[in-house]
């Protein structure tokens, strides 16, 4: 394999890992819930801030505080906004979703202001690292290996553990396994908490990569992440993720292969991909197998 091929795969599979976590926060949640949380770029963006609040402390204390921060935002708003809200129709549900995202985004405008702030929570990794010829940044490279760890921590504990397990079957179908005695509000908060423990790691990545934080920090991941979710096929985690990987691969190839002056409108072409994926296959790569309403 060439240099130039070997350093756009790292690139590819670096945008894509950020994308397939997103996706998969946002599907853990559409998968057991039905519902579509937009609120989840705010889990993000309440962690980026965090870390920027942080930003002079140890790193260690830094990364905990932010992934505690997201966990305990994501339970709070299922337990506030989401809860009393469960037999409501799914629009009455998803306005909820919007509303949550608009009051969190103004509040850190409140507390923050509405200019972006300079974060770099990991400086240590701007720097190169040569292997086979090739230059790769060390923070790609370590974006990958968590995204890789993560994906597979997330399938450990979906396939070996009994919360894993209750999750599963809540997604395969959510009435039936209450009847069987899983019980419903747990399910639920776990799989906040584990969308708020990967909004957290995408918030550190991402911030890292950028080098600043804004209101609406997360908001374009998460309308990217939308996009692979459906790709994927929407209440798949499988699917999720490689929806995911798809539009980070897609993406960095037309960085990649646009000429200068078509590059600012990457994302047109990319979202022209989308159409024609939908077009030939509108359930998604990966269907779920029912995507009836179970909440």
């Amino acid at each position: 394999m060439n240099v130039p091929v070997l350093q756009t795969l790292v690139d590819a599979l670096s945008v894509g890992g950020l994308y397939a976590l997103t996706a998969l926060g946002i599907g853990l949640i559409f998968s057991v819930m039905r519902l579509g949380n937009f609120a989840h770029a705010e889990f993000i963006t309440v962690a980026a801030y965090v870390l920027f609040a942080l930003s002079g402390h140890a790193l260690i204390m830094s990364i905990a505080a932010a992934v505690l921060a997201a966990m305990a935002l994501a339970v709070l708003t299922e337990k506030i906004a989401f809860r009393p809200l469960r037999q409501a129709d799914p629009a009455t549900m998803l306005i909820s979703s919007f509303t949550v995202s608009m009051f969190l985004q103004k509040l850190m405008i409140f507390l923050w202001g509405s200019r972006p702030k300079a974060l770099d929570p990991l400086p240590f990794l701007n720097t190169s690292i040569h292997i086979a010829g090739a230059q790769f940044s060390a923070l790609k490279l370590l974006t990958i290996v968590v995204c890789a760890a993560l994906l597979t921590g997330l399938t450990l504990f979906l396939t070996k553990t009994r919360f894993g397990l209750e999750m599963r079957a809540a997604a395969e179908n959510f009435t039936m396994s209450r009847l069987l005695g899983v019980r419903a509000n747990t399910v639920i908060a776990v799989a906040f908490a584990i969308s708020g423990i990967l909004a957290a790691t995408v918030a550190l990545l991402f911030s890292a990569q950028t080098g600043f934080v804004h209101p609406r920090f997360g908001v374009q991941l998460v309308i990217i992440a939308f996009v692979a979710t459906v790709i994927g096929g929407l209440g798949n985690l499988t699917g999720a993720a490689v929806g995911g990987f798809l539009v980070g691969v897609v993406s960095t190839l037309l960085q990649a292969l646009l000429p200068d002056e078509l590059r600012p409108f990457r994302e047109a072409f990319l979202f022209a991909v989308v159409i024609l994926v939908l077009l030939f296959r509108p359930q998604g790569l990966l269907p779920a197998r029912n995507i009836r309403e179970r909440v």
